[in-house]
């Protein structure tokens, strides 16, 4: 069996946040944990990328569904800020359908959106060398969520951000808002605004779908049964060990 070679990197990631005592424990079991698993970096690194796959295809897949977002409560995108006194206001004076509608908009231009995520996951996952893998595997519980974000944030922003503009057209959302902005700016005393839901509802995608793909991460590392193939049941052992 060839001897693993143990990057400084995975070391330091392990062993963040412990006791001098524990440090000195975890120094000493690591190289053995990695020695002893009977796994090659190259199959650490095809686990590790099967988990983020499994992510998307799970979690990341079901925000594209109809309502895909607005039925999420972990991820439904409310309002901004600034149309928070909107919203109220709507509400305070009958409009609270109309709120509802441009709530329930803005999601589906985020569903929208995350249909166009799926090759920029896919050039990530497929660019993730041995070292980052192992990195990842013996890292912090959200190692592999927070390698992909690194990987992908600016490339998805700026994916989404013409497809939602897009999709605003597309499911009604502009001509919506222009009505409750509208509405709103022509009530005596109230501050007139014009937010950039644009870029609000980009970013709110892009952190739900980082959100789903953290708790399926966290699920495939706290849940056994959640390592559903023969290959991720055998790279997440060496996790456990740790």
């Amino acid at each position: 069996m060839k001897k693993m070679i143990i990057p400084i990197a995975v070391v330091s990631l392990a062993l963040s946040g412990c006791t001098s005592a524990q440090l000195q424990q975890a120094a000493s079991q690591l190289p053995q944990i990695l020695e002893t698993s009977g796994l090659g970096q190259t199959q650490i690194a095809a686990g590790l990328k099967e988990a983020l796959q499994q992510g998307i295809d799970k979690q990341v897949v079901n925000l594209t569904k109809t309502d895909g977002f607005y039925n999420n409560s972990l991820v439904r995108i409310g309002l901004p800020s600034e149309l928070q006194k909107v919203e109220k206001t709507l509400r305070d004076v009958g409009l609270g359908s109309l709120a509802d509608e441009g709530i329930k908009s803005l999601n589906k231009a985020a569903s929208n959106a995350v249909k166009e995520a799926t090759p920029i996951f896919v050039d990530a996952i497929t660019s993730m060398t041995i070292s980052d893998a192992t990195n990842i595997l013996m890292g912090n519980k959200n190692a592999a969520t927070q390698y992909l974000q690194k990987s992908t944030k600016t490339s998805l922003y700026t994916k989404f951000n013409p497809v939602i503009k897009s999709s605003f057209t597309k499911v009604g959302a502009d001509k919506i808002w222009s009505n409750i902005i509208t509405k709103y700016n022509a009530i005596p005393t109230v501050k007139k605004i014009n937010p950039d839901l644009t870029d609000y509802v980009t970013q709110q995608a892009l952190t739900g779908v980082y959100t789903m793909i953290e708790k399926e991460e966290a699920n495939i590392r706290t849940n056994v049964s959640a390592r559903s193939t023969n290959l991720l049941k055998s790279v997440f052992a060496m996790q456990d060990k740790k």
